[in-house]
């Protein structure tokens, strides 16, 4: 259910990256501005998620180690060499999700919202986050479904009191 949350987040990070520009505020903003929506992107948990998306390209690689033991060593140094840079694409990545964030609420609004995750409640809220994702996903999966069916059987009985049958 990991890679189910994190694909969710990873769409909503990619639509909200789209639909940005079009919510976009008439002023840039200000350096103070992105500063807090950095914060807020960072204390809310959603940072998180980079290191969800990021860390199994490495492990990907130390896999290697297993069919080619070889270059263990090597691969090792090159894990260990491209970590930096991994994070210097995690920092792109905040800044965009800054700019989306700095597009769509005020600095003040952005202030109430680091304060609240900032709270011991939520605290408590992105360290149960994960959990919740997960579970999310997984009823809405099955919620989906069983809407689809509902939808399916009543259009049929529907149809056939106006003499169509529907496969």
């Amino acid at each position: 259910m990991i890679r189910s949350a994190s694909r969710l987040v990873a769409t909503t990070f990619a639509l909200a990256l789209l639909a940005g520009p079009a919510f976009a505020q008439t002023a840039a903003p200000t350096p103070s501005h992105l500063a807090m929506a950095r914060e807020v992107a960072t204390v809310s948990g959603m940072t998180r998620s980079f290191d969800a998306m990021t860390e199994p390209f490495l492990a990907q690689l130390q896999q290697m180690n297993v069919t080619r033991p070889e270059i263990k060593k090597d691969l090792d140094e090159v894990t260990a060499m491209l970590r930096p840079e991994i994070e210097l694409q995690k920092e792109k990545m905040l800044d965009n999700v800054a700019r989306v964030f700095a597009s769509q609420l005020t600095e003040p609004e952005l202030k109430e919202i680091a304060t609240f995750y900032k709270t011991p409640t939520g605290v408590k809220y992105v360290t149960v986050q994960p959990g919740l994702l997960d579970d999310i996903v997984k009823d809405l999966a099955t919620w989906t479904q069983n809407v689809s069916e509902y939808v399916m059987i009543r259009a049929r009985a529907e149809m056939i009191k106006r003499g169509h049958q529907l496969q």
